[in-house]
């Protein structure tokens, strides 16, 4: 049995002068991570939080992050992440939605905090700032005058450890329970997925608050003593220098991240030796940047993932050379995960066929936040529903094809977005896309392209046409270009309800 927090506990005992945290201001070694833990679980208890407690987090990439998510699960409450990007309104609405007894963030935001906790219908009784103030609520401050002693609570891996949001692509987001178990076990697998150990240095510039960045890696790492280095947003130049100097073995992106590197001129000559783990994620990499990316760093092996908040994250990866014998595919199930394409009534489908994947394991969900409805209809005698379309090969991989929501009908024909978005991000002159269906009265939908033109180029639709017609089918082909950006949140996911209702009440403009 272990806990999340007991992992960094044992590679005290285990390794403690091992460097296990840097940070642009920070070196720390396992031992003194430890000790700083329970220094801040002993200020958090001092304050009134108790086992069971929801204590929100909102924080970059910081020691203060890490310190307080430690302390909170030493302390047995139940950690709720929250996007340090988001408004006012969006904070108000996870303080509720969750019943946060406490909410610590840093200080840089502090005039969305303060504009949440007023606003909240029951405000969070304790509130601090995450980083020093000067102040009296101050958690580092006061952490600094508590007892580095582990603060004695007893908590097993059947305790809630962590609420984490979806992503809200669609509407308000829904909070993912997941106990120790299996916060545990979403570490576990992808260290052996991808081969993770002892000892290795892993760069985090992904946000902490988001499940893969989390589970898979911070825990992950911490579970082999790996070193955590920390950049608290992300710049391709300061990426490629922290790579560099800290010799990194493994980094977790999204796929613009990785474009932006390689778009430095002076990539080819960075000393990027160490790194030999490459991974991406939370939104689809077309097959054209993939090839770049291992022509470029061809001693990294490179792993697509995909899975859902719901499932711990986890549910289908592709690595090595899989990548390119099965090009534009996302893969088998992860290590320890059941994986199935069915149709709407649960059967199986057959090879080559398309329907909803579903996903079973040892880190899928306990159940939603507050929301029984919504669990039944996702989570069904164990399996999550996760809303993504696949077509499954006779090999078993999967091909992610589009979210269920998302599917284009146009004259009949199914018509799944990332295929069309993959087409037209190959095209020299595209620097993002997104794919969408708008209604049309003799087809029921047509097919409407957002693009954003890399700089100084021109993109036509006729000219986008000819160029995908070379790799999809022709009913495929957008019927409709709008020059534009292409929303994002900060995982990298494609906001299409916000394209919607943009594009609804002004058709030309993105």
């Amino acid at each position: 049995m272990v806990t999340v927090a007991q992992a960094l506990f044992r590679n005290a005992r285990r390794v403690p002068r091992r460097e296990a945290l840097v940070t642009p201001t920070l070196r720390q070694t396992y031992a003194e991570l430890d000790a700083r833990v329970n220094q801040f679980a002993n200020a958090l208890a001092a304050s009134g939080l108790k086992k069971g407690d929801r204590l929100a987090l909102m924080s970059p990439n910081k020691e203060g992050f890490v310190y307080t998510y430690y302390a909170a699960l030493r302390l047995g409450l139940i950690h709720v992440s929250v996007n340090p990007r988001m408004a006012a309104p969006e904070v108000t609405y996870l303080l509720d939605d969750s019943g946060a007894r406490g909410f610590v963030y840093d200080s840089s935001l502090t005039e969305v905090a303060q504009a949440a906790v007023a606003a909240a219908a029951h405000g969070p009784a304790v509130v601090l700032t995450a980083d020093a103030t000067g102040a009296a609520d101050s958690l580092v401050e006061r952490a600094d005058r508590s007892a580095a002693d582990d603060p004695g609570v007893d908590v097993s891996e059947a305790d809630d450890a962590e609420i984490l949001y979806t992503s809200g692509t669609t509407g308000q987001p829904k909070g993912v329970l997941l106990d120790h178990h299996r916060v545990t076990w979403a570490g576990v697998n992808i260290n052996m997925a991808v081969g993770i150990r002892d000892g290795d240095t892993l760069l985090h510039v992904a946000p902490l608050y988001h499940s893969a960045e989390l589970n898979l890696f911070l825990n992950g790492g911490m579970l082999v003593g790996a070193r955590h280095v920390l950049l608290p947003a992300f710049e391709p130049a300061a990426v490629l220098d922290a790579m560099e100097r800290e010799r990194v073995d493994a980094f977790f992106g999204v796929p613009t991240m990785y474009k932006f590197m390689l778009a430095q001129p002076d990539f080819p000559r960075r000393d990027l030796a160490a790194w030999r783990i490459g991974m991406f994620g939370a939104a689809p990499m077309p097959p054209s940047l993939i090839e770049a990316l291992a022509r470029a760093a061809p001693n990294v092996r490179l792993y697509n993932l995909c899975g859902p908040t719901e499932c711990g994250p986890g549910g289908i990866m592709l690595g090595g050379g899989d990548l390119f014998t099965h090009p534009g595919a996302n893969g088998w199930g992860f290590i320890n995960t059941e994986v199935r394409v069915v149709d709407d009534a649960g059967r199986d489908v057959e090879a080559g066929g398309v329907g909803e994947i579903i996903v079973r394991g040892e880190t899928t969900m306990k159940r939603y936040w507050n929301k029984p409805e919504a669990t039944a209809k996702t989570l069904r005698d164990g399996w999550v529903w996760t809303g993504d379309i696949g077509r499954i090969a006779e090999d078993g991989c999967i091909t992610l094809v589009d979210r269920k929501k998302d599917m284009i009908i146009t004259g009949g024909m199914n018509v799944y977005s990332v295929e069309v978005e993959n087409a037209l991000a190959a095209h020299p002159d595209v620097l993002d896309c997104a794919v969408i269906g708008v209604p049309h009265p003799d087809y029921g939908e047509s097919i409407l392209a957002v693009v954003t033109p890399r700089e100084g180029a021109i993109v036509t639709l006729d000219g986008l046409r000819r160029h995908a017609r070379t790799l999809i089918s022709d009913y495929k082909l957008p019927h409709r270009l709008v020059i534009g950006a292409v929303p994002r949140n900060p995982s990298g996911k494609i906001l299409k309800h916000v394209l919607r209702a943009r594009l609804s009440k002004n058709p030309d403009a993105a």
